[in-house]
C-alpha cells in the first residue's frame, strides 16, 4: 500500500476492509517511529478519520442486524402461523 494511493482515496469512499487495512498500516507506521512531527500528525489525523469510517460501517452493520432481529421478533409476536393448529 503506497502513501500516494492512500492519500488519493477520500476516507468517505473507503469500504470497511479498505479503511481497516489502511488504519492498520497507519498505526504500524506511527509505532515504528522515525517520522517527523508534521508527518506523524498527518498520519494521526488520517488514522482518526479511518477509525471513524470503520465505526460508521460497524454501526450500519449493527443496525442491519438489529432490524433483521426486530423483524423476526415481530413475526413471532404476531403469530406467523408456526404455532397455529
Amino acid at each position: 500500500m503506497s502513501e500516494d494511493t492512500t492519500e488519493a482515496t477520500p476516507v468517505a469512499e473507503l469500504g470497511f476492509e479498505a479503511a481497516r487495512d489502511e488504519l492498520i498500516h497507519v498505526v504500524r507506521t506511527l509505532e515504528a517511529g522515525g517520522q517527523d512531527l508534521d508527518s506523524s500528525l498527518g498520519l494521526w489525523e488520517r488514522g482518526e478519520e479511518l477509525a471513524s469510517r470503520c465505526e460508521e460501517h460497524l454501526a450500519g452493520a449493527r443496525k442491519r442486524i438489529d432490524d433483521v432481529l426486530a423483524a423476526k421478533e415481530d413475526g413471532s409476536e404476531r403469530g406467523d402461523g408456526a404455532d397455529a393448529e
